[in-house]
């Protein structure tokens, strides 16, 4: 008993009153506060008081998922020599029953109830966080007692500041506040615009996926409570897990389409369906069941989503699909500063503006890059609406609009244009199948892009027919180049069926075209020729 009391009045020692002289301008009171658990929760003031504190240095703060009252005891020592108000601050508003005690110029007991179950209005600042003024005499010691219960995770942030240094820290809060969610905006608002001009529906999933997450960290800021619903605080803790719930069914429908995931992954594309309909499940539950029961399931979730989504981008960075690179990296920040938030949350790191902010500072970066995979996912696809699938060669539609660019700068420098058809190809699909064939396709774009001059197009204009067009003022090096190539793939296949090419080719040194039609006319036009006199050979344009 001796050695309990003993170590109890240690323990009240340990925590020492805070000097409040002349030139205070802040303080963090983790250092100086002490704390008591009430486990039952049901202590009043009185008894609670009584009890032994213990300092916070040796506890922390940070009690993550806690069904205790905790109570904290903060003694302030004016030592001027004039009266003084400061401000006591709670900077994470997610908080459901914070009540504070001070005692009034009479040593009264005064006590102020509030927390975001409660309306806004029961807050004596009309701030985000909680803020209590507190008046001191000069030469006096006060005591400030404050209770904290909450369903969520309880985190302690208390600091002291004059009423000049809060207003400063608050101006440039919110200038931070504004810059982060305009961030959000313009993210929103950009690629709106490109939604509603490319219709791709990656585009609408981000764009519900941005303005629930968005949305989120109103909530989780304290900053929607204030400006949105301050008379509703029922709904802004529900608001909490139905956004959160909304986030996680909009990032993953987002990832499976941005990923094409049920075609390229199938297996993990059934996982993350699953999560989403148990996010979904969690967002129906969230009109019924009390906060405190989905909270930390909520939680768990958050951390598999977005670990199915980046499993998810690693199957597509593994198939070389370019937009995944940056995907990955989005979502693997978002997962890094996800870690760190939950395990803050689970009370297994310290509660400070790193850890609070990780999350939300996370996300933005997320959905910076996100942004910059849409962009990337639009490149990708507008390349694969110009590409051959089997042979990665440029296809009709991109050669039809090069071949226009081509000749209408054929005046300042010349410009070739050869027409190559496979010989018998049919007779090689008939008789050896059409695997063979798409062999032999795949083979020889592989050669064209090889042996064509630098700088020039290589297309496949469709079925065995390849086109490329050569920059070149000198009509004699264009039949050059199809004599090498003719040669290159004689070579090639020459202990493989004996594949062989016919060229047809059509200069603009040579000849003056009226339009890229009648070009394209004369160098198909030569091809048959090719044909027509024993194929494997180069034929050039006629008057």
């Amino acid at each position: 008993m001796l050695l309990a009391l003993l170590f109890a009045a240690g323990a009240q020692a340990a925590a020492p009153a805070l000097p409040i002289d002349e030139d205070f301008a802040q303080a963090d009171l983790a250092g100086v506060i002490a704390l008591y658990e009430d486990t039952s929760g049901q202590q009043d003031f009185a008894v609670a008081r009584e009890q032994s504190f213990m300092p916070a240095s040796q506890r922390g703060t940070n009690f993550g998922f806690s069904r205790s009252a905790w109570w904290v005891r903060v003694q302030l020592a004016n030592q001027g020599d004039r009266d003084r108000e400061v401000l006591l601050r709670q900077d994470y508003p997610l908080i459901d029953h914070l009540d504070v005690w001070t005692q009034d110029a009479n040593g009264r007991w005064q006590v102020v109830r509030t927390g975001d179950l409660r309306p806004f209005s029961t807050r004596p600042i009309a701030h985000r966080d909680f803020v209590f003024p507190v008046r001191l005499a000069k030469g006096e010691v006060r005591t400030v007692y404050l209770r904290y219960q909450t369903s969520g995770a309880l985190n302690i942030g208390l600091s002291l500041a004059s009423p000049h240094q809060l207003i400063e820290n608050i101006s440039l809060e919110q200038l931070a506040y504004g810059a982060y969610f305009g961030g959000f905006g313009v993210l929103f608002f950009y690629n709106l615009f490109i939604f509603l001009t490319v219709r791709d529906r990656a585009f609408f999933y981000y764009l519900l996926y941005a303005l629930s997450y968005g949305l989120y960290f109103g909530v989780h800021n304290g900053l929607s409570f204030q400006f949105l619903w301050p008379d509703s605080p029922i709904w802004g803790n529900q608001a909490l897990l139905v956004l959160l719930a909304f986030s996680l069914i909009f990032g993953t429908m987002f990832a499976r389409h941005f990923l094409n995931s049920m075609r390229h992954s199938p297996r993990l594309d059934r996982l993350a369906l699953g999560v989403q309909w148990l996010s979904l499940a969690g967002l129906f539950a969230s009109f019924f069941l009390p906060y405190s029961s989905l909270i930390q399931p909520m939680a768990y979730l958050t951390i598999v989503c977005v670990a199915v989504i980046v499993a998810l981008g690693g199957v597509g960075l593994a198939q070389r699909y370019r937009p995944a690179g940056i995907f990955m990296l989005a979502w693997a920040a978002l997962l890094a500063s996800v870690l760190i938030y939950m395990v803050k949350t689970f009370g297994l790191l310290p509660h400070n503006a790193f850890t609070q902010n990780a999350f939300q500072a996370g996300a933005l970066l997320e959905m910076v890059l996100l942004s910059l995979a849409l962009a990337a996912r639009v490149n990708e696809l507008q390349r694969q609406t110009l590409t051959d699938a089997l042979t990665s060669l440029s296809n009709r539609r991109y050669f039809d609009r090069q071949l226009e660019l081509s000749f209408a700068h054929s005046r300042e420098a010349g410009v070739a244009l050869l027409i190559l058809d496979i010989d018998h190809f049919k007779r090689i699909n008939d008789r050896h199948g059409h695997a063979k064939g798409d062999e032999i396709l795949v083979a020889m774009g592989q050669l064209l892009r090889a042996e064509a001059p630098a700088g020039s197009i290589v297309c496949r204009y469709g079925g065995e027919e390849f086109a490329i067009i050569v920059a070149t003022s000198d009509g004699a090096h264009a039949v050059s180049v199809a004599e090498h190539i003719r040669g290159a793939v004689q070579t090639r296949f020459a202990n493989e069926l004996e594949v062989t090419v016919s060229i047809g080719v059509a200069s603009t040194a040579r000849h003056s075209f009226s339009s890229e039609m009648e070009f394209f006319k004369a160098a198909d036009d030569a091809l048959y020729r090719a044909k027509q006199n024993g194929r494997n050979r180069v034929e050039v344009a006629t008057a």
